[in-house]
């Protein structure tokens, strides 16, 4: 019987460990919001991303309130890793806006967001917009945290924007990118993240290095192939993850290892 030297067994413990460790992360979702997820809903969906490899999820404000909501919902599951973020949508940015204290909370955001533009719908002014894009900017400046942007057929103006901020470092990702390879190269060159989604696994989007790639639910929209058009929810970030890894063709442990990795560095989680 061939005996393996101490430097194999301690490869082969080292190999063992990595998939054992190996687990994914939700960036984005809205599991919080109880106008979609009833609070029984709530936790069968918790244990079944668990189930599904997916160990830590961020929960997105898209207002003051909903903010607020995310923030009690992380508190009300202690047994998970939850986290979530402040944020206004830019389709709220007509809406009066409170002054924020994240000292008086007892758990803290991890990030802005998501805040930034849409001019898809044409809601809200665009001035108004930009107004509440520059807040939040801000905000995010002043909390030393990083920033998730959502950014729908407006990349010019928020390019424009960011350059008014070029004396502040703005980290971020940008959440749900669906726009061009040109709009791609010049988020990458800021060194921003992108979020990869259920729209990915059934549309020819570019596709940035996985180095750069968040994967996200978006949750409860945007469920990938072959759930699309069903209530999505944080386990599916394993489809997700094993759609990209058959695009890219490499193992989904290494898929989940990277992507893992970008959301921790970001968030600090």
């Amino acid at each position: 019987m061939t005996q393996l030297s101490e430097n194999a067994k301690l490869n082969l413990t080292r190999k063992i460990t990595a998939v054992e460790q190996t687990y994914l992360i939700d960036s984005h979702c809205h599991l919080h919001d109880q106008d979609f997820f009833a609070p029984e809903k709530q936790t069968e969906l918790l244990q079944k991303s668990v189930e599904n490899q997916v160990q830590k999820i961020v929960c997105i404000g898209t207002d003051h309130q909903d903010s607020l909501n995310a923030a009690q919902f992380v508190l009300q599951n202690p047994n998970y890793q939850l986290f979530w973020s402040y944020g206004i949508h830019p389709s709220e940015c007509e809406k009066a806006r409170p002054v924020v204290d994240f000292s008086k909370l007892e758990k803290p955001p991890i990030a802005i967001g998501e805040v930034g533009l849409d001019y898809h719908y044409g809601r809200g002014a665009r001035d108004a917009q930009i107004k509440l894009l520059e807040e939040m900017l801000d905000l995010a400046n002043r909390s030393h945290l990083p920033l998730i942007f959502h950014v729908r057929e407006a990349f010019d103006d928020f390019f424009a924007v960011l350059d008014n901020f070029s004396d502040q470092e703005i980290r971020g990702v940008v959440h749900s990118f669906t726009d061009n390879k040109k709009n791609l190269k010049k988020s990458l060159d800021r060194g921003f993240y992108i979020g990869v989604n259920g729209i990915a696994t059934y549309s020819t989007l570019p596709m940035p290095p996985l180095g750069r790639i968040m994967l996200e639910t978006d949750a409860p929209f945007l469920a990938p192939v072959p759930f699309r058009g069903e209530t999505n929810d944080p386990s599916h970030i394993k489809d997700i993850a094993n759609w990209l890894a058959e695009k890219m063709n490499l193992p989904q442990a290494e898929i989940a290892k990277i992507t893992s990795a970008n959301t921790e560095a970001l968030f600090g989680i």
